[in-house]
């Protein structure tokens, strides 16, 4: 984690320009998507298109759960096995994003979506 640090650091200092860096931290599937509003979306979801990320510390199965929506509906939550490094950003005040990276007519759920999570600098 400390090389990983050290890096974006670095990184960071490269830029000549005030601009954000956005370093991908995490691709994984959307986790629940079945149980929320993603069928009804479905249709006019698109690749690219922001997502929004929120921290539920209180949320009763996952206390790293974070929740995942686009245009303040609810998709689903970054995965619970994959979901401790983008929690603890978040803890620590760090700005993150998420975008659909593919979205795949499967009907496992669980393939139908992947979502990308960066952490701006």
């Amino acid at each position: 984690m400390r090389f990983l640090l050290i890096s974006l650091f670095w990184l960071a200092s490269l830029a000549v320009q005030a601009q954000e860096i956005k370093i991908l931290v995490q691709s994984s599937p959307l986790a629940g998507f079945q149980f929320h509003a993603g069928a009804a979306l479905w249709e006019r979801l698109q690749v690219g298109a922001a997502l929004t990320l929120v921290r539920e510390p209180e949320n009763a199965h996952d206390s790293r759960a974070v929740r995942v929506e686009w245009r303040g509906v609810q998709l689903g939550y970054l995965p619970r096995a994959e979901n401790e490094a983008v929690a603890a950003a978040m803890d620590r005040g760090e700005r993150v994003e998420g975008r659909i990276a593919a979205l795949v007519s499967h009907k496992n759920p669980w393939r139908r979506v992947r979502i990308e999570v960066f952490v701006v600098l």
